[in-house]
């Protein structure tokens, strides 16, 4: 599969995992808070199969994950939690798509 395809792919797997990783929380507007978090999610996917850094995969995407993350986690003061699965999940989606992604 082309990197793009399978970054928006694995974006939107890690977008529904975080959602439902939330269903239980409370939170004072969860909608927006699920929506602002799939989103953040998506992003890591779609960035690590879009970007070409001179990086072995899993750096690509702990790195995205980190920068994506971060302004969540300011905002929120929920540093360990946001950043941990966003670095995380975008070494996961680092190594699958240095692995089984093609250059267009």
């Amino acid at each position: 599969m082309k990197r793009i395809p399978l970054g928006i792919l694995c974006g939107l797997i890690f977008g529904i995992i975080d959602v439902l990783l939330m269903i239980p929380l409370e939170m004072p507007d969860k909608t927006v808070a699920m929506l602002g978090a799939f989103t953040n999610r998506f992003a890591i996917g779609f960035l690590i199969g879009a970007t070409s850094m001179p990086l072995p995969g899993w750096l690509r995407g702990a790195l995205v994950g980190l920068l994506i993350s971060l302004p969540d986690a300011i905002i929120t003061h929920a540093y360990l939690p946001i950043l941990s699965v966003g670095i995380i999940g975008g070494v996961i989606i680092g190594i699958i798509v240095e692995k089984w992604g093609k250059e267009t």
